[in-house]
């Protein structure tokens, strides 16, 4: 009984973690989205300096999505071992996180540092016919990356619902109300 209880604790803690994990990853974009990038293009003086920050901005973002993958992962792999039936969790959640993993590997582990250089490179050049070229570079590679930011809010919202609606239904049944 002991076990089963500390287990049982252990997993309620790791879904807290969880849950704060997947709210730092959509919060703090739909943060970015709504509030830093338009307030950067807002205040700063130029195009390169705001470009600047939110790259820097967004490297620090991406360190906080790697720590709530690695919260999340762990946490989904032990409900999962655990295999309480409340807290278990669904085939359809751990598709959804290793979708959103997916994307985000791509994002961090490839386009982003392309598209870092390429700004880089673009702001340090002079020449204005060279600059606009370089530029152009530059937005060609950061929209997919801006769609894929994107396609990672949806999944996580989704991920919330598929998160309410499976405890929803789970305490249903255990109520006898299904």
């Amino acid at each position: 009984m002991m076990e089963s209880r500390a287990s049982l604790w252990i997993s309620r803690i790791g879904l807290t973690l969880e849950w704060v994990a997947l709210g730092v990853w959509v919060g703090g974009l739909v943060i970015l989205v709504t509030a830093v990038i338009p307030a950067v293009f807002n205040t700063f003086g130029g195009q390169d300096s705001g470009g600047f920050f939110l790259t820097r901005t967004f490297e620090g973002f991406n360190r906080a999505v790697l720590v709530a993958i690695v919260v999340m992962v762990a946490g989904m792999g032990w409900r999962r071992w655990v295999q309480h039936p409340v807290m278990a969790p669904t085939t359809f959640e751990m598709v959804l996180l290793g979708v959103m993993v997916l994307v985000a590997g791509i994002i961090i582990g490839v386009l982003h540092p392309q598209a870092a250089r390429l700004q880089a490179e673009a702001f340090a050049i002079k020449d204005d016919t060279a600059r606009k070229a370089a530029l152009g570079a530059f937005f060609k590679l950061h929209m997919p990356v801006r769609a894929l930011y994107m396609v990672n809010l949806c999944l996580g919202i989704v991920l919330m619902g598929v998160r309410v609606n499976h405890t929803l239904h789970t305490w249903r049944v255990s109520k006898g109300q299904a």
